[in-house]
């Protein structure tokens, strides 16, 4: 019920960018980030980190994701997908913030 929740909350619009409270390293072409609140370490492969590199700067979903579509050989609704679900996993250790535009 929650992730429902979440996703309504993504919309293209919305912007997303990286949490103040944790830390992050490369590690070749993944990364480890810290959640400094929490003490638990998070892994992303080669895509998550490019995702993470990419919200150092507060990015929207819409921007991430036509990034991500000129770099690697995905289909749009895929990509979407995948995005959307590891913003999700993001908030829910958070490690992101995202603020909506739209404001109703």
């Amino acid at each position: 019920m929650i992730l429902k929740e979440l996703d309504q909350k993504m919309l293209e619009s919305s912007v997303i960018v990286a949490s103040n409270e944790q830390i992050s390293s490369d590690l070749g072409s993944e990364a480890v980030i810290l959640n400094l609140k929490s003490g638990i370490y998070h892994g992303l492969n080669e895509v998550g980190a490019s995702i993470w590199k990419l919200i150092q700067e507060p990015k929207t979903i819409k921007e991430i994701e036509q990034k991500l579509l000129e770099e690697y050989d995905v289909e749009p609704q895929q990509c979407h997908s995948d995005v959307i679900a590891l913003f999700q996993d993001l908030l829910t250790a958070e490690l992101v913030v995202i603020k909506n535009e739209t404001t109703a």
